[in-house]
């Protein structure tokens, strides 16, 4: 992903290595106008810079899969792991039923 729009990034919520247990900075977002299943964007750099034009789009559903950017095959893997572990509230935050209050 080059360029994320500011309205994009208002539906997303940034998670943080020390949030995540992973390496690297992730985001949720809610659907809003997306025309795709639910997604979340990982960050293609280890730490907790927040760097939303340098980031992976990874599928949650149906398969744990990247959809545009790069990861290395650990990162996806510690990244499809962690979405399983969450997938419940990843969906119910793309689905606008909780917010990050709610987490």
């Amino acid at each position: 992903m080059s360029e994320v729009d500011s309205d994009e990034q208002l539906l997303m919520a940034k998670l943080r290595p020390a949030d995540t247990g992973l390496p690297m900075v992730v985001w949720v977002s809610e659907r809003g106008h997306a025309r795709h299943a639910s997604r979340i964007k990982v960050a293609m750099v280890h730490g907790p810079r927040i760097d939303p034009g340098n980031t992976a789009s990874v599928s949650v559903q149906p398969v744990v899969r990247v959809v545009a950017g790069t990861l290395p095959a650990a990162d996806l893997r510690a990244g499809a792991d962690w979405i399983r572990l969450n997938e419940a509230v990843i969906l119910d935050y793309w689905n606008s039923t909780i917010s990050t209050v709610d987490w």
